[in-house]
């Protein structure tokens, strides 16, 4: 499912037009990812949380050269799902129908 997807998908349920659910959906976003940005944590009760996990410095290897490079350290997005969320991917009738 993309973006466009959903903002169709909602705006079918609600009162809205489609360039306004965009409008909303763009916001619940860039809220997501500004409060990330910040370092809180971002919690969606049924759905999951969000929240920024640092990844230490390391050494790697370029796989084109095979010589060894720095990787500084960074923070990078982490999403953990819900029970609810586990529960409703895990139904046995879409189990069904990812294995076809």
């Amino acid at each position: 499912m993309t973006k466009a997807d959903l903002v169709e998908v909602i705006s079918e349920h609600v009162n809205l037009s489609k360039k306004d659910t965009g409008i909303v959906v763009n916001l619940v976003l860039d809220n997501i990812g500004d409060a990330l940005a910040r370092g809180d944590k971002v919690e969606l009760r049924g759905f999951g949380s969000f929240r920024v996990k640092q990844r230490r410095s390391r050494r790697a290897r370029n796989p084109r050269t095979g010589t060894s490079v720095f990787v500084p350290a960074k923070l990078i997005p982490f999403f953990k799902a819900s029970n609810d969320l586990k529960s409703i991917v895990n139904r046995p009738e879409l189990a069904e129908k990812i294995e076809d």
